[in-house]
């Protein structure tokens, strides 16, 4: 009778690390937008520099979705936008306050204020204000439809009447060697019941945030509150990505949010 050896248990594959792909080191953008357009039907690209995601656009002979860039994060807007339709029934003619650092959340969610109908307030501290060009873009869209943008340096301003209040983490990825500067330029500008209270929010305000959440934007008094819908916009994340993609395998149908 053969003796049979005991299995071994196979190790699990190490994790997918920043260095993986390394874009832009070892191999050019270009030849891996070429080569990853020979592996794949499209390309899901999350960059450090929007100019990497254009390169890759440029270069590619498959659909490049943008996962996030220093510019811009659409598909994270696509979620918050359609967390705001379930709850609303529309976007139109809802108020919108972004408190928090100008970054590519806030771009996105201005870039598509004119095109939704919906109204923006976004309050910044000096020096973290939004890109010029995406605002003046922004600003132009939202005048031919009738919207408003209002730029302060003052969260309660944004704050007065809105709809919903949106906030972000005020150190993100690469910018850890900032964080006491931006700790210190932000003080004032955390989302809390008080401050909506004294600010003058509508009453049925509701909160969204893109998740990983950190204490110092946003107290757990409103982030778990029945008001925060951070879970379903996290859900959401999941369904809009799954329909961009599907889109653009279709040959980039329109995926209707307004």
């Amino acid at each position: 009778m053969r003796r049979r050896c005991p299995r071994r248990a196979r190790p699990s594959p190490p994790a997918a690390g920043s260095e993986d792909i390394q874009l832009g080191k070892n191999e050019s953008l270009r030849d891996t937008a070429r080569v990853l357009s020979r592996f794949n039907e499209l390309i899901l690209a999350r960059v450090y520099a929007h100019a990497d995601i254009e390169e890759l656009c440029r270069e590619a002979t498959v659909p490049v979705i943008n996962a996030l860039s220093d510019m811009d994060h659409p598909l994270q807007g696509l979620a918050d936008l359609l967390t705001l339709r379930e709850e609303y029934g529309g976007l139109r003619g809802l108020t919108l306050a972004w408190v928090g650092d100008g970054n590519n959340i806030a771009h996105t969610l201005l870039s598509a204020a004119g095109k939704m109908g919906y109204n923006l307030r976004l309050a910044t501290p000096k020096g973290y204000e939004c890109d010029a060009g995406v605002l003046a873009r922004a600003q132009a869209l939202a005048a031919a439809a009738g919207t408003s943008i209002v730029l302060t340096h003052d969260p309660r301003e944004a704050l007065a009447g809105c709809d919903v209040v949106v906030t972000d983490t005020w150190v993100s990825m690469g910018q850890e060697a900032e964080k006491a500067q931006r700790l210190a330029a932000f003080e004032g500008y955390q989302v809390t019941e008080a401050l909506l209270r004294e600010s003058g929010a509508r009453p049925g305000w509701r909160f969204l945030h893109c998740l990983p959440r950190k204490p110092e934007e946003v107290e757990d008094a409103v982030f778990y509150s029945d008001r925060s819908l951070v879970w379903d916009e996290a859900e959401n994340r999941m369904w809009t990505v799954m329909a961009v993609a599907l889109a653009q395998l279709r040959g980039g149908a329109e995926i209707p949010l307004a």
